[in-house]
C-alpha cells in the first residue's frame, strides 16, 4: 500500500470519507493513481477553472459509491463533470461561465420544442434552483453525484420544470418567499416603514407580490437573485455570460418595471391617487433608490 507521504490525494480523501467506507478505500489498490487521475481529467476538461484538490476530494467524498457497489463504480465516475459541478457549487467564475455554455444552453434541445417565453423562464428558473444557495444550504448543483453525464442530469431536472411549470398554479410558485423577504426588494431593515399604516403595509405586499408575479422571468430572475441572494454584478455577468454593465442595466431596468407594476396595484389596492399615493411611492422608490445606489459602482 502506498505510504501517506506518497499518496495525497488518499490521505485527503480518507479524511472527509464517511467512516463506513474508509476500510473499504484502504483496500482499494491504486486508489492514489485513480484519485489523480480524476483530478487531471477534471483540469484537462476545464483549464480555466481553479479548483483546489481538497475541495474536489471533499466533494468526491460525499458521493463515493457504497461500500458494496460494482467494483469500478469509483473508477466510471464521470469525473471532469464532478469536477465542475464541484466547482459550480463554490462559485467559481469560470466555472460558472462554462456551465452556462457548455450544460446548461444545451439542455432545452434535449427537451423537445418550447415556446421561447417557456425556454427563457426554464433557463432561469436552473440557474436559481442549481447555483443558488437557499438558507444556507449549498447549491443543488452540489448534488451531482457523477454516476451519469452532467448534462444528461440537468436535462432531468429541466424535464421536472417543465412539467411543473404546466401547472396552472406554476407561475405563481415561481417566486415563493414569504412577504416578509420579498419586502426586502423595497425596504430592508427601514425604520421609515413604521410610518406607513398597517393596512398600507399588508397592501404593498401584496402589491409587491403581484407586481413580481408580472414581471418577465428574467427581470424577476435577476431581482431575485441579486437583492435576496446578495449575488454582486460580477458572479450574474459570468453567470449570464454577458459583460458587468449589461447585466446592470438589466437590473435596473427590472427595478424601474417593478416600481411601475407596484404603482399601479397600489392605486387599485388603496384606492388611492394624487398626493397619497404618490407620497407612498415616493417612500418606496427612495428607499428602493436606496438599496440599488451601489447598483452602478
Amino acid at each position: 500500500m502506498t505510504s501517506g507521504e506518497d499518496a495525497p490525494f488518499t490521505r485527503m480523501l480518507l479524511a472527509r470519507a464517511p467512516e463506513d467506507r474508509r476500510d473499504w478505500l484502504r483496500e482499494w489498490p491504486g486508489l492514489e493513481a485513480l484519485l489523480a487521475g480524476h483530478l487531471a481529467a477534471g483540469e484537462g476538461a476545464w483549464p480555466t477553472v481553479k479548483l483546489a484538490p481538497e475541495s474536489f476530494l471533499r466533494h468526491l467524498a460525499r458521493h463515493l459509491p457504497d461500500p458494496g457497489a460494482p467494483e469500478d463504480a469509483l473508477r466510471q465516475l464521470h469525473a471532469a463533470d464532478l469536477y465542475l459541478a464541484c466547482a459550480c457549487a463554490e462559485g467559481e467564475p469560470q466555472a460558472l461561465l462554462a456551465f452556462e455554455q457548455h450544460v446548461l444552453r444545451k439542455v432545452p434541445a434535449r427537451l423537445g420544442p418550447l415556446p421561447s417565453a417557456t425556454l427563457d423562464e426554464l433557463l432561469q428558473m436552473l440557474r436559481q434552483r442549481l447555483l443558488l444557495g437557499v438558507g444556507g444550504a449549498p447549491p443543488r448543483i452540489a448534488d451531482y453525484a457523477g454516476r451519469g453525464p452532467l448534462r444528461a442530469w440537468v436535462r432531468i431536472v429541466a424535464a421536472r420544470m417543465v412539467s411543473a411549470m404546466s401547472n396552472q398554479n406554476g407561475r405563481q410558485e415561481l417566486f415563493s418567499e414569504p412577504p416578509e423577504a420579498l419586502e426586502q426588494l423595497l425596504a430592508p431593515d427601514d425604520p421609515e416603514r413604521e410610518v406607513l399604516r398597517a393596512d398600507s403595509s399588508e397592501a404593498l405586499s401584496s402589491a409587491l407580490r403581484a407586481a413580481l408575479v408580472a414581471l418577465p422571468e428574467r427581470e424577476r430572475a435577476l431581482l431575485r437573485m441579486h437583492h435576496l441572494h446578495g449575488l454582486t454584478m460580477d458572479r450574474l455577468a459570468t453567470m449570464y455570460g454577458e459583460s458587468r454593465s449589461s447585466v446592470a442595466r438589466h437590473v435596473a431596468q427590472a427595478r424601474e418595471r417593478l416600481l411601475r407594476l407596484t404603482r399601479h396595484e397600489l392605486a387599485a389596492r388603496l384606492k388611492l391617487e394624487g398626493h397619497e399615493l404618490e407620497s407612498l411611492l415616493g417612500l418606496v422608490r427612495s428607499r428602493l433608490d436606496l438599496n440599488l445606489g451601489g447598483l452602478m459602482d
